[in-house]
This record gives structure tokens, C-alpha cells and sequence, in this order.
């Protein structure tokens, strides 16, 4: 750990948001401080391909992106390391305290770019499952289900994307949606109903999970009629969408009903040197661009802030 443990800017969180954050801070002589808890490139590792980022007409895989967004944040002098961050204490005189599982950091402008954890579907079974046979990654397990049937919990995005990766592995995969119709973009949907391999159940829930040692079915719950069905497979990924991981900050700053830190267009929070960029934000619109976005403008007003309150 660095001994230096007094800086101008400390950031929250090591996806595009924060890297991006990072980078702005160091080239403008700031002293700061990046913290991640977990991979750095945030949930961008999960994406095999990532093909709207601007800059890579071919497309990019999400953990090569977060990887030269560190190199180029740590060209410049972003000090990075990995640890749990427990809390933030504000001080009579301006400064600000960010409490960590290694130890506390004393700074003058905080910017919070931490990510969101996976819901969860919160029936029977997923629990004792998980990591055998309930997943809440393709990315990461998909290869475990070469030619084997699988299911997605989920209609948007994230879950499509997911559905797409693992048929290149599964034998099947099927989607389970409680609505009709999907909110995933059309690209994304066009994608999903022309594999084959990719079958859709809509306006099903989950109700239960079940098996061995590992999954082997899911109890299914036809919403509109109330029918009960079983589905045979050998896993369940579940993209049913992100909680925001804020419940550190929930006495610090006002949180919206949801958890997400609420912020103006300078992503001010109403603490005076407390900033939020990312996902974690009220209305972010949850892409990568706009995260770096989200981080460049954090940044740029952190540096006026420290420069006003000198």
C-alpha cells in the first residue's frame, strides 16, 4: 500500500466511469487515487465484444478495453489499488475520509464510479446453486455448458447479450422472460431471433430452482394464466439487471429510491467535493461512452473545486 494516504481527489470504482475519471485527474497534476475492489474495467470485462465504443470499427473485447484504459490513466500518474471501500467520513474543515478494508485515505474531492452488483432472482434454489450450475456471467462460465441446455433470466440488454455468448457453447439456450416482448436494442434482438440455438419463454418467471450436486430444473410460472411448467437444464444465468452498490454512502449523500447517487449535470452530488460519475448515477443511461463521459466531467469540475477552495 502507498504511504502516501493524503490526496486531492480520490475515485471510487475502476470501470470506464472511474479509469476515465482517473486519467482527467492525473494529466491535470492532481494527486490521486483510484480504488477497485474487484477487475479493473468494472462490468465492461464481462463483454466479449463491445462494438459501440467509439474508436474500434471492429469492436473490442471488455477486458483488453478496461486494460488500456488503466495503462493509459497510470501513464500519467493515477495510482490504483485494490480494496474494499467500508465508508466516506466528512470533516468540519472540508476534507473528506475514505475508509477502506486497507486502510483510510484523506482527500480533498471525492468522485464515487462504483458499479452495481447482479440482482438476484431471489427464489429457492439459487442460492445453494450458485457456482453449480446458477451463474450470473457467461463471460465467465459459459465454456463449463459446452452442449448443454441452459437458460437466461432476463429481456434486456445484458441478458441477450449473455443468451448470444452462450450459444456458441450450449446445445440450447432459452430465454425467460416475464414480459412479452424484449428491451434489449434491435440489433441485439435480431441477433438472438436469428441463432437457432437461442429459444425464447415469455411471460415466465422462475420460481424455483432445482437439483443435485448441480442444477438440473427450473419450476416455471406461465404469468398470464398461472401454469406451472418444468424446464430440464443444466444451468440458469441470471441478467435480471443491477442493484447499485451504495449502501456505504447511503448516510452520506441523498440516494435515489433505487440506490443510485443523485447528482447535477456537473455530477455534483449536494456535498461540496463529493462527486458521482457512471453507472452508480441517477439517470445514467448505462453504456461504457457515456460512463467515460460521466468520469472526464467529474473530474474537470473536482479540479475547479479544488482550485476554488484552495
Amino acid at each position: 500500500m502507498d504511504d502516501n494516504l493524503d490526496y486531492d481527489v480520490v475515485i471510487i470504482g475502476g470501470g470506464p466511469a472511474g479509469l476515465t475519471a482517473g486519467l482527467y485527474a492525473a494529466r491535470g497534476k492532481l494527486n490521486s487515487l483510484l480504488i477497485e475492489k474487484a477487475v479493473i474495467g468494472g462490468q465492461i470485462t464481462n463483454a466479449g465484444l463491445i462494438e459501440n465504443f467509439p474508436g474500434f470499427p471492429e469492436g473490442i473485447d471488455g477486458f483488453e478495453l478496461g486494460q488500456l484504459m488503466q495503462q493509459q490513466a497510470e501513464k500519467y500518474g493515477l495510482k490504483i489499488i485494490s480494496a474494499e471501500v467500508t465508508g466516506i467520513e466528512l470533516k468540519e474543515d472540508s476534507q473528506k475520509v475514505v475508509k477502506t478494508t486497507e486502510g483510510d485515505f484523506e482527500t480533498k474531492a471525492v468522485i464515487i464510479a462504483g458499479a452495481a452488483s447482479r440482482q438476484k432472482l431471489g427464489v429457492p434454489g439459487e442460492e445453494e446453486f450458485t457456482g453449480r450450475g446458477v451463474s450470473y456471467c457467461a463471460t465467465c462460465d459459459g465454456p463449463l455448458f459446452q452442449d448443454k441446455a441452459v437458460a437466461v433470466a432476463g429481456g434486456g440488454n445484458a441478458a441477450i447479450t449473455e443468451a448470444l455468448h452462450l450459444a456458441k457453447f450450449a446445445s440450447r439456450v432459452i430465454v425467460i422472460h416475464r414480459r412479452d416482448q424484449l428491451r434489449a436494442t434491435a440489433i441485439l434482438q435480431e441477433r438472438a431471433f436469428a441463432e437457432p440455438k437461442i429459444e425464447f419463454l415469455w411471460d415466465t418467471t422462475i420460481e424455483k430452482i432445482e437439483g443435485e450436486n448441480f442444477v438440473k430444473r427450473l419450476r416455471l410460472k406461465q404469468v398470464k394464466t398461472g401454469e406451472k411448467s418444468t424446464l430440464e437444464v443444466a444451468g440458469v444465468f441470471v441478467s435480471i439487471g443491477f442493484k447499485p452498490d451504495t449502501d456505504y454512502i447511503k448516510n452520506v449523500v441523498p440516494l435515489d429510491i433505487v440506490g443510485h447517487v443523485i447528482t447535477n449535470e456537473k455530477m455534483e452530488t449536494e456535498i461540496p467535493g463529493v462527486f458521482a460519475a457512471g453507472d452508480i448515477r441517477h439517470d445514467s443511461a448505462r453504456q461504457a461512452v457515456t460512463a467515460a463521459g460521466d468520469g472526464a466531467t467529474a473530474a474537470i469540475y473536482a479540479e475547479r473545486f479544488l482550485t476554488e477552495n484552495k
